[in-house]
Formats: structure tokens, sequence, C-alpha cells
């Protein structure tokens, strides 16, 4: 008992000493020993190291090569919320068919934040672009009091072969509809991540421990690539609005009709059971690391997707007409146009 108080005394201790950062931007610093200092990782593509003084960024590209780039911005508490964004943009780079190479991340902060949670999240995004082949290339920081959020915005770089440049608009009639991996995985992720003190108290942790091993599923580079090598013909991530968005999203850049089944969409129990609890739709739930895929042959691309012990299924097909068609049982319904993402809710009810 003595040695729990104790070590409160010490933490709010520590706490007191630590100092809210100014409003605006990072002092030179803050800037290299918490944001820069981190950044271990290189890759030679990279055309200047981070630093506080540089205000540019590039990466190259190799002879018959292309630089592409995709920008997210995320907003919340997670201190790996970073780690989101980056996933976002790497695998919207992948379902193009590029490599991604590098990020530039800048973290806006609110004015009571302490340096210790800027260090905390650059850490994270360098972990996790570290982990896969992604160099951190730019980083900045400031903290505003126009915001009461962290907010999170990435810019990722990747290079690809002009001849294996995907588009989500490469999709044809009559071509098999595959889904990667489950529906909204990153938003059951994130709304764990920001309600975990109330979900620890409705459920036991034998239910929530799978949800935190979800993590490894947010990118899904190497399994596009996959995909690349087997000829499909588009890829399209499945962000905000979630699956229902991504699939009105995809026909209508492709300019087909599809037919899908909804009980064929993979989700997994603790999604069902989470999004019941705060009253969420999983089916417009954004899911980073899941991806819709057109492809002659799904059920071969299934099959490869299984032997590398991933999640992936068929749902339908591409069809001639433009209509966009939901199965469900006896049930036949025709397809909306993307609405919010269900994870605003949980910023709304703040």
């Amino acid at each position: 008992m003595h040695r729990m108080h104790r070590m409160r005394h010490r933490r709010k201790r520590r706490q007191s000493k630590e100092k809210v950062m100014k409003v605006g931007k990072v002092s030179q610093t803050v800037l290299k020993r918490s944001l820069l200092k981190p950044l271990q990782f290189h890759r030679e593509e990279s055309m200047f190291p981070p630093s506080a003084e540089e205000m540019c960024y590039g990466i190259k590209a190799g002879e018959g090569e292309e630089v592409l780039s995709s920008t997210t911005v995320l907003y919340g508490d997670e201190k790996d919320l970073g780690v989101f964004a980056l996933a976002q943009v790497a695998n919207d780079l992948a379902t193009r068919g590029a490599v991604p190479v590098g990020a530039a991340v800048h973290i806006m902060l609110p004015p009571y934040a302490y340096e210790s949670r800027l260090k905390a999240m650059i850490e994270y995004v360098e972990r996790a672009g570290s982990a896969h082949g992604i160099q951190i290339i730019c980083a900045k920081a400031e903290t505003s009091p126009a915001i009461n959020q962290a907010i999170v915005y990435v810019n990722g770089m990747g290079v690809v072969k002009k001849e294996e440049l995907l588009r989500s608009c490469m999709g044809r009639p009559e071509q098999d509809i595959v889904l990667l991996k489950w529906i909204a995985l990153e938003g059951t992720l994130r709304v764990m991540r920001e309600k975990e003190e109330e979900l620890s108290r409705r459920f036991i942790p034998a239910f929530l421990n799978p949800i935190r091993e979800m993590e490894g599923e947010l990118f899904s580079v190497d399994e596009l690539q996959i995909a690349k090598k087997m000829g499909v013909s588009a890829m399209h991530q499945i962000i905000e609005g979630g699956i229902l968005a991504a699939l009105w999203e995809m026909a209508e850049s492709s300019g087909v009709g599809i037919e899908v089944d909804l009980k064929k969409m993979a989700i997994r129990q603790e999604t069902v059971e989470i999004c019941e609890y705060f009253h969420l739709n999983p089916y417009q739930l954004t899911s980073a690391g899941s991806v819709l895929i057109f492809a002659e042959d799904g059920e071969k691309l299934v099959e490869k997707f299984q032997k590398e012990g991933r999640q992936a299924v068929v749902l339908g097909r591409t069809t001639v007409d433009t209509a966009r068609v939901i199965l469900g049982g006896e049930e036949k319904r025709y397809l909306d146009r993307p609405a919010p993402d269900e994870l605003l809710k949980m910023y709304e009810s703040k």
C-alpha cells in the first residue's frame, strides 16, 4: 500500500515538472529532442534527411518509375493516431501498385499538451514505419488553441513502374469482387483506443486482447503486392464510410454495376459486439488494412491469400449495367451513396 502511494507521488511529481508546450510551432529544442531524434530508419530513396531547417522533402525514382503521393488527415486522442494515418496512406499507395517509401508527418496538438505526448506519438509512427520499410522523411509539430484533440497529417510517397500502375477506374464488368481481411477493422481498434476504460468495465480481458492484436492487420502492403503480381484489375482500400462507401466508390470509378452478398462480408465477433454496444453500423465503419479487389479469377486469388494465412473471400461480381445490388438472404436492396463514417459518432458524443 505504501509502495503504491510512493509510486503515485513520484508520478505526480514528475508530471508537475513537465511543462506544457507553448502555442504555435514547437521550439527547435523540442523539435530536435522529441520529434527528430527518434527517427532512425532511413532509405536511400530519400532526397533529404529530416531536419529542423529543411522545409522540403522528396524521394528518388528509378528509370521507368513514377512517384505517387497519398495524403490523409486523422484526429483523435490516441497516442498511436499517426500509425492509423500511416497505414492508410501506405495501403492507398499499394493499391495503385506502388511500393511505399517515405512519409511526411505533421502533428497538431491542443495547447495543454505535454512534450512527452508528442514524443510518444512520433515514436509509434517511427516503429510502424521502420517495420514496413517506410522512412519518416519529414516531421513537423505545433500546438494550436483552435483544436481540442490531436490532428495528424501524413503525406506518403511511393514508387511504381509505369507499366504496373493500377487505378480504381480499371475494373471491368463480369469480374469477381474480393474482400481482403475483415470489415470495420480499423474502426474497431480506434473505438477500443478511445473507449478502453469503459470497455474494460463491460468486457473481460480475454475478449479485449484479440482486438489489441488487430493492429498487426492495419498494413496490407505485402498482400497487395501479391495481388498485383496475380494480375488484378483494380484495388480500393476501405476507409471513410466503410465497405458500403468503398463498394460505391469502386463501382462509380470503373463505371460498372455490382452484386454482392452481405452475408459473405467477413466481420469479427469482437467488432459485432463493440458496434452493438456503441450503436454503430459496422458496414459504415472505417477499415484501413481491408481492401476490395476486382479480379478475373477471385477464387484463385482468395486461395493464394489463404495459403499465406490471410483472410479473404469473394463477395460477388461486377456487372454490365450500373445497378449496385446488395443481397442479404432473400432480401435485395440497392446501394446508397456513401454516408459519413460511423466513427464520427464517437467524437460527437464527447
